[in-house]
Order: C-alpha cells, then structure tokens, then sequence
C-alpha cells in the first residue's frame, strides 16, 4: 500500500472494560464495531471475567493520530495487559480482532491459555487486500453509513436482516455512529496484515469458528488455520454470516464453556 506509515499505538488510550468473576478472557472486536459488540456474551460472566475495549478510533477509544498495523495493535494490547497484572488469559477475537487475537498469540503465546479465533483470517487475498483502501477511502469521503447496505449482508444472513431483531440492530446502529477516520485507519491494518508466520507459532489450545454463511475466502482461511495450528478444533456456526457471534450467540456460548473448560 502506497504512503505506508505505521507508528506506534498509545497503550493509555485504551480502557478496559471487565465483567463477571473466573479465568479471564479478552476480547477483540472486528472493524467498526466497539467493545460493546461482546454483550451477547454476558451469560458467561457467571465463570469468567469478561474483559473487552474498544480498538483505536473505535467508540470510546481516541483516533490515534497516525497510521497503525496489526503489530502495532499487538505491542498495544500487551501493554494494556501488562499493566492491568494480566500474566495469562484466554483470548477471543473475531474479524479483525481474530488477526489480532493470532498475531498475539503467536509473538506472545506464553500469555495465551486458550485462543478462539472466529471468521477471520491471518492474511486477506489480493483482491480484498487491493479494495481495502477504496473502502477507506469511502468511509472517509461518505461516512461509514454509506457502506451499511453492503456490509449487513457481510455480517448476516438474509432471514436475520429480514428479522431486524436486536442483534442486527445493534451492529446497524454502531456502524452509523463509527468514525469515518478511525474505520479508515482500521482499514489501512487489514490492508496490511499478514500474521501467517506468527498463526505457525502458537501454541495454545484453539477453537476456530466460522459462519456457515461465510465468503469463501473466510472459509479457506479457516482450514488453513486448522490445518497450521496443531491440535486445533474447527467448528461451522450454523445460519450465521460475518458476525456469528452476534447472530448464533447461544450456540457460541456452548461453544466455549466447552472449550474453555
């Protein structure tokens, strides 16, 4: 990519926001949403200790000024936790958090007890990678709202669209209400990434979800990090697009009481 800059990220932007009681576990969001996408997840604050945030320019998070990569937002995330006494904890990511979550996992995985990874990929295909910057370059012109229509259909099914219920809802709403700039830079990361070399260093034990509905690309990526991680487990979200998280969350959450233990 053209004009690429990245600088390091301020750890003290980030403000985490923790929930419940038991083994920790720190989730990622993916790109336009805000730590608040894990609400769904509440029920399993009865075992765990949720802890999310919100990514640079992303809700309560500040636009950092400047371009960031995924690395950058790993050295971010270590020193948030390095800071808040989190030796070891359970990491979940999705999109483009999951990048994230497998970057990390694999430059530190003395930190990571358990990695959930969901619809993501360590390294997008040249035709996504080259429509990265024209979707900046649309947020920032047009605002992140003018991506919505094409992007629901991303994350959802069409029988959940047609629905509209809460969950749909929600990511409509955080969309429209995402920063322009802060989409744009977020954009520039994934443009970038390539956590292939970090996704072969980890060593924690690792769920890997990905929505029935899911874009071929998605797909492949998923078997590849199957097949790169050993003695990962694969499982297909049932009816559910981008966002499996949000659209199957009952199904989710069995998913991980029974991985995490």
């Amino acid at each position: 990519m053209d004009n690429w800059n990245p600088q390091p990220l301020d750890p003290g932007m980030i403000k985490l926001h923790r929930r419940g009681k038991g083994a920790p576990l720190v989730l990622i969001h993916c790109l336009g949403m805000s730590w608040r996408f894990w609400d769904v997840l509440e029920p399993l604050t009865d075992t765990y200790e949720l802890i999310a945030y919100s990514l640079p320019g992303h809700h309560d998070t500040p636009l950092p000024g400047h371009q960031y990569g995924v690395p950058e937002l790993t050295e971010q995330l270590h020193a948030v936790t390095q800071r808040e006494g989190l030796s070891k904890f359970h990491l979940m990511g999705i999109s483009l958090g999951g990048s994230i979550a497998q970057h990390y996992a694999g430059t530190y995985p003395e930190t990571v007890d358990r990695l959930v990874l969901a619809d993501c990929t360590p390294r997008y295909v040249e035709e996504s990678r080259a429509n990265w910057p024209v979707r900046a370059k649309a947020a920032r012109e047009n605002g992140v709202a003018s991506l919505i229509p094409m992007l629901m259909k991303v994350f959802f099914t069409q029988p959940s669209i047609d629905e509209n219920g809460p969950d749909v809802r929600f990511v409509r709403e955080t969309f429209e209400a995402c920063s322009g700039e802060g989409y744009g830079l977020a954009c520039e990361a994934l443009a970038t990434v390539d956590a292939r070399e970090q996704t072969a260093r980890i060593t924690a034990p690792t769920l890997i979800l990905c929505g029935s509905n899911e874009g071929q690309p998605f797909k492949d990526a998923a078997r590849w990090m199957h097949e790169t991680i050993k003695g990962s487990r694969s499982v297909e979200v049932p009816m559910a697009g981008h966002a499996s998280v949000r659209e199957r969350p009952a199904f989710v959450i069995e998913q991980l009481r029974a991985f995490l233990g």
